[in-house]
């Protein structure tokens, strides 16, 4: 007689989610089973809410910001793993091991990444298997409500700010203050960066600060990019908004050797002047979230430093309320569903 769990699940594309009861499943070789215990609502599930990732299938339980405790092991797990670890997992859910990516080591490019809550059952669940080379340890001082963002809005602003050249002192903006942002903030602040956010609105300013800016720049009030010059300009803007035309309003506040960093994923372009990248070597690139061992990092450095996100808690069984709350984007700043576990 199989032991039954719970599942939220897409059974059908842009419908409401459906609650179901299915056998708890069992690890294969090389993956573990975890008892989730929290899970974040991330923007991105929408992919497979709305079937628009391609090859994506139903049913198919979301969820990429997976906090829980390793339940059971599958043949051949590294002995680095046992069952009552404390671990997560995030969009990085794992890689084919074989195209040019993987060859090279630079494994979160995986031209065929496997993600969690698309490619196989996420988070949205009593217990999900996943691979062991996707975990991520949990430290003991971390909750796992605060894991789970951490572990997709978290990684993707920590990891693209060490990488982006920038030194202590440097000057660094942040570009809007919502669910990724808020996070920059923290983490530009924490390492040591001159920390600049900008967002609309005078009332936003006394945010900021509570997170770590140094100074906040009202997009609303004037030029972005005239203000962030006449702080020196900036060395990275880290830009978390998803619209393009806004993207576009901050890029005149790079300094000498500036980068425009994106990873907000806006799908409309970015007018670019080409002439005024030249003088001053300036770049616009974009950054994915990263690696297991990233991800693990992330949660270390946020559990020394004292990052963590804003959340707001909902019972795995009012998934669709969490989840139309984030897409209405009422929520400060991230859903995380609770097992109960």
């Amino acid at each position: 007689m199989h032991v039954m769990a719970t599942s939220v699940q897409v059974t059908a594309f842009n419908a409401p989610f459906d609650i179901v009861e299915v056998p708890v499943p069992e690890p294969g070789p090389g993956q573990v089973r975890l008892r989730v215990h929290a899970c974040g609502v991330c923007h991105s599930d929408v992919l497979t809410v709305g079937g628009h990732w391609p090859g994506v299938s139903v049913p198919r339980a979301p969820g990429h910001e997976i906090a829980g405790v390793i339940d059971k092991l599958g043949a051949g797990v590294p002995e680095r793993w046992s069952v009552g670890d404390r671990v997560g997992v995030g969009w990085f859910g794992g890689v084919d091991l074989s195209c040019d990516s993987c060859r090279s080591g630079d494994f979160i490019t995986c031209e065929n990444l496997q993600v969690s809550g698309i490619h196989f059952d996420g988070g949205y669940a009593d217990y999900v298997i996943v691979q062991a080379f996707a975990l991520a340890k949990i430290p003991d001082t971390l909750d796992f409500s605060d894991a789970g963002p951490l572990l997709c809005a978290g990684v993707t602003t920590f990891n693209s700010l060490r990488h982006s050249g920038a030194q202590p002192g440097d000057l660094v903006a942040i570009h809007g203050i919502g669910g990724l942002g808020h996070l920059g903030v923290q983490y530009a602040a924490k390492m040591g960066f001159r920390t600049v956010a900008i967002a609309r609105g005078a009332d936003k300013a006394a945010f900021a600060h509570e997170l770590g800016a140094h100074e906040y720049i009202d997009s609303a009030a004037g030029d972005p990019g005239a203000a962030l010059q006449k702080l020196g300009g900036a060395r990275v803007i880290l830009t978390t908004v998803t619209d393009g035309a806004a993207m576009a309003s901050v890029q005149g506040g790079l300094g000498r050797d500036g980068k425009l960093l994106i990873v907000g994923a806006a799908f409309d372009p970015i007018p670019v002047v080409p002439a005024m990248l030249i003088g001053a070597r300036k770049e616009i690139a974009g950054w994915p979230s990263g690696t297991a061992k990233d991800s693990e990092e992330t949660l270390a450095f946020s559990a020394l430093t004292g990052v963590r996100p804003m959340i707001e808690k909902a019972p795995l069984k009012q998934a669709q309320a969490a989840f139309d709350k984030m897409m209405s984007g009422k929520a400060r700043f991230r859903m995380v569903l609770e097992t109960g576990a």
